[in-house]
């Protein structure tokens, strides 16, 4: 009866080598992605009118640096984790 807004934050490898690990931050609302950010582009891509116009303006300001590091923390850090559990029950 209502809409929802929602982020998704995901990392997808198919090795633990850093150049093989993208980082992916979507927003959501209403079912529909409008805005995101991915560590193989670099940058926020907006894919609605209200997506673009944030886009532009965080790629702007600091947000896209904070982004581009999260690659590192939230990915680089813990693939090697998810990787070797994964490996252990194939």
């Amino acid at each position: 009866n209502g809409f929802e807004e929602y982020l998704l934050t995901r990392c997808v490898f198919n090795s633990t080598d850093p150049k093989d690990i993208t980082y992916i931050r979507s927003y959501y609302y209403d079912k529909m992605e409008y805005i995101r950010f991915d560590s193989s582009v670099g940058k926020h891509v907006g894919y609605t009118e209200y997506g673009v116009k944030n886009a532009e303006r965080w790629n702007s300001g600091p947000e896209v640096v904070q982004e581009r590091a999260e690659k590192e923390r939230y990915c680089v850090n813990n693939v090697g984790l998810d990787y070797q559990a994964a490996l252990t029950k194939s």
